[in-house]
């Protein structure tokens, strides 16, 4: 189906549903590259995620099918749930996508006291209290 049925169909638009698609919120189409159209534009090359299949008229646009529209519909859902915006919701698809990203926002919680440290480091801080109890008696 077009851009303007799905977005119809989720009672959004067709401007969200880019929006969406620039920040990763849409499946991945095989074959094509995970780049923002903001990125293709930049580098004039290729297509794009969401560009690829074509609906048979004009320039290529993305063709939605029954497992976007519900993909898209979970993330409404998500986003209404914890009262979180599509960006943030993005963010934390790429925290659990990207290693490097992970481990920089794990450090960033373990710093503010919002994620425990980790049982090594927890054991450690035993040993060395339990050492400088011995050595005062």
């Amino acid at each position: 189906m077009r851009i303007t049925e799905a977005a119809r169909r989720l009672g959004t638009s067709a401007r969200m549903l880019r929006y969406r698609e620039d920040l990763g919120l849409l499946p991945q189409l095989r074959g094509y590259p995970v780049r923002s159209r903001r990125e293709a534009a930049v580098s004039g090359r290729g297509p794009v995620s969401g560009r690829g299949p074509v609906s048979g008229r004009g320039a290529a646009h993305r063709v939605f099918t029954e497992e976007d529209v519900e993909a898209v519909a979970a993330a409404l859902e998500l986003e209404r749930r914890y009262d979180v915006s599509p960006a943030a919701l993005a963010f934390g698809v790429r925290v659990l996508a990207e290693p490097g990203v992970r481990a920089a926002v794990a450090d960033l919680g373990r710093r503010l006291g919002r994620i425990p440290a980790p049982a090594s480091r927890a054991l450690d801080f035993e040993k060395e209290r339990a050492l400088r109890l011995l050595s005062r008696g």
